[in-house]
């Protein structure tokens, strides 16, 4: 009985994970760049049941042996194991700002991916798809949260107006005769990389190799337009609701056991 209740109560932990996973998925279905997460269920390892009892040999002093047979195995519960994020691209839609740009995938090795560099004022390289950049006080091309987007060799981008052109291969011109080329990173598993929020990503294992320059890597750069998320949202309430009603059920279940505990704590064994 008692087993019951964690089997329960675990997996409303996992339902309420899950659906607090579907619910920031669908909070940022407008975010540029978003790439949805999903959720890796699984169950905690199976335990096998046996029986403790006693065979009596039938001999002259009634010998008795110690018996264990099997009962059969129980589950322990169910938990979420991860929520993975899904690099798929999202749709490109056309905003007509030079500040915007957009990363398009071409023919990628599966599980790749490639990303904008960026840095904060501590230095740290981090990645993101998001394209919805902006010039800061100084001229420095920035994301909206404020990090520096870097070029190819790790610096600061700096101009001196947002009028500027970017080609499809990264190159950027300044009206002032500035001259750069975006960084843009590249991935060969994008599953290992960290999430840390805000659309953004860090490598687990040092910094990512710059992306251009490698035959098997097409993907180009779009100015005046921006990624989409790739969150699928009539999919997304699809799986709240089944979220929901799955913890609904366990929840019926629990109420069951605790109402079961209840009759025996109260009426088995009462004196009459």
């Amino acid at each position: 009985m008692f087993r019951g209740f964690y089997t329960v109560a675990s997996g409303m932990l996992a339902q309420q994970r899950r659906t607090e996973m579907l619910t920031n998925n669908m909070a940022n279905a407008n975010t540029p760049g978003f790439k949805a997460d999903q959720s890796a269920m699984s169950s905690f390892s199976d335990m096998l049941l046996k029986r403790y009892d006693q065979q009596t040999i039938p001999t002259k002093k009634g010998l008795s042996l110690p018996v264990n047979p099997t009962v059969g195995s129980i589950s322990t519960g169910v938990y979420m194991q991860e929520a993975v994020p899904l690099f798929a691209q999202g749709d490109i839609r056309e905003t007509s700002m030079d500040t915007d740009i957009a990363l398009v995938n071409g023919n990628l090795p599966e599980n790749a991916s490639v990303f904008f560099t960026v840095t904060g004022p501590t230095g740290d390289v981090r990645y993101t798809r998001n394209g919805n950049f902006t010039l800061d006080g100084q001229g420095f091309l920035t994301t909206a949260s404020g990090l520096y987007v870097l070029d190819e060799g790790g610096q600061r981008i700096q101009l001196s107006s947002d009028d500027f052109t970017v080609t499809e291969e990264g190159l950027l011109t300044g009206s002032g005769g500035e001259t750069a080329r975006i960084g843009v990173a590249y991935a060969e598993d994008a599953n290992r990389l960290v999430k840390e929020g805000d659309g953004l990503y860090a490598a687990e294992d040092g910094a990512l190799p710059i992306a251009y320059g490698n035959g098997d890597i097409q993907f180009k750069l779009q100015q005046g337009y921006l990624e989409q998320s790739n969150v699928d949202t009539s999919r997304t309430m699809t799986d709240m609701m089944t979220a929901y009603r799955a913890f609904e059920a366990n929840q019926k279940v629990l109420q069951a056991y605790d109402r079961s505990m209840e009759k025996v704590a109260n009426e088995v064994g009462r004196i009459g």
